[in-house]
């Protein structure tokens, strides 16, 4: 049963985290384009930083043993 709840731990985290990666960087390129006048488009830094993380926890989870496996 506690394997159960890990599982679904983790599956709660990491789409946790997709959506408020799309959320907060979609709310950044909104700022950019309605707010600012540069040309620089700044929210790449966090879309790049935090997409590296972001595969590295989508990364972590694939390599989780299912409740199925051994």
């Amino acid at each position: 049963m506690e394997s159960a709840k890990s599982e679904a731990a983790w599956k709660w985290g990491l789409w946790s985290h997709i959506f408020w990666y799309v959320l907060a960087n979609v709310a950044q390129v909104v700022l950019w384009a309605t707010l600012t006048s540069d040309v620089f488009f700044w929210p790449l830094y966090s879309i790049v930083a935090w997409g590296i993380g972001l595969g590295f926890h989508i990364w972590a989870f694939s390599k989780r043993p299912t409740l199925g496996s051994t």
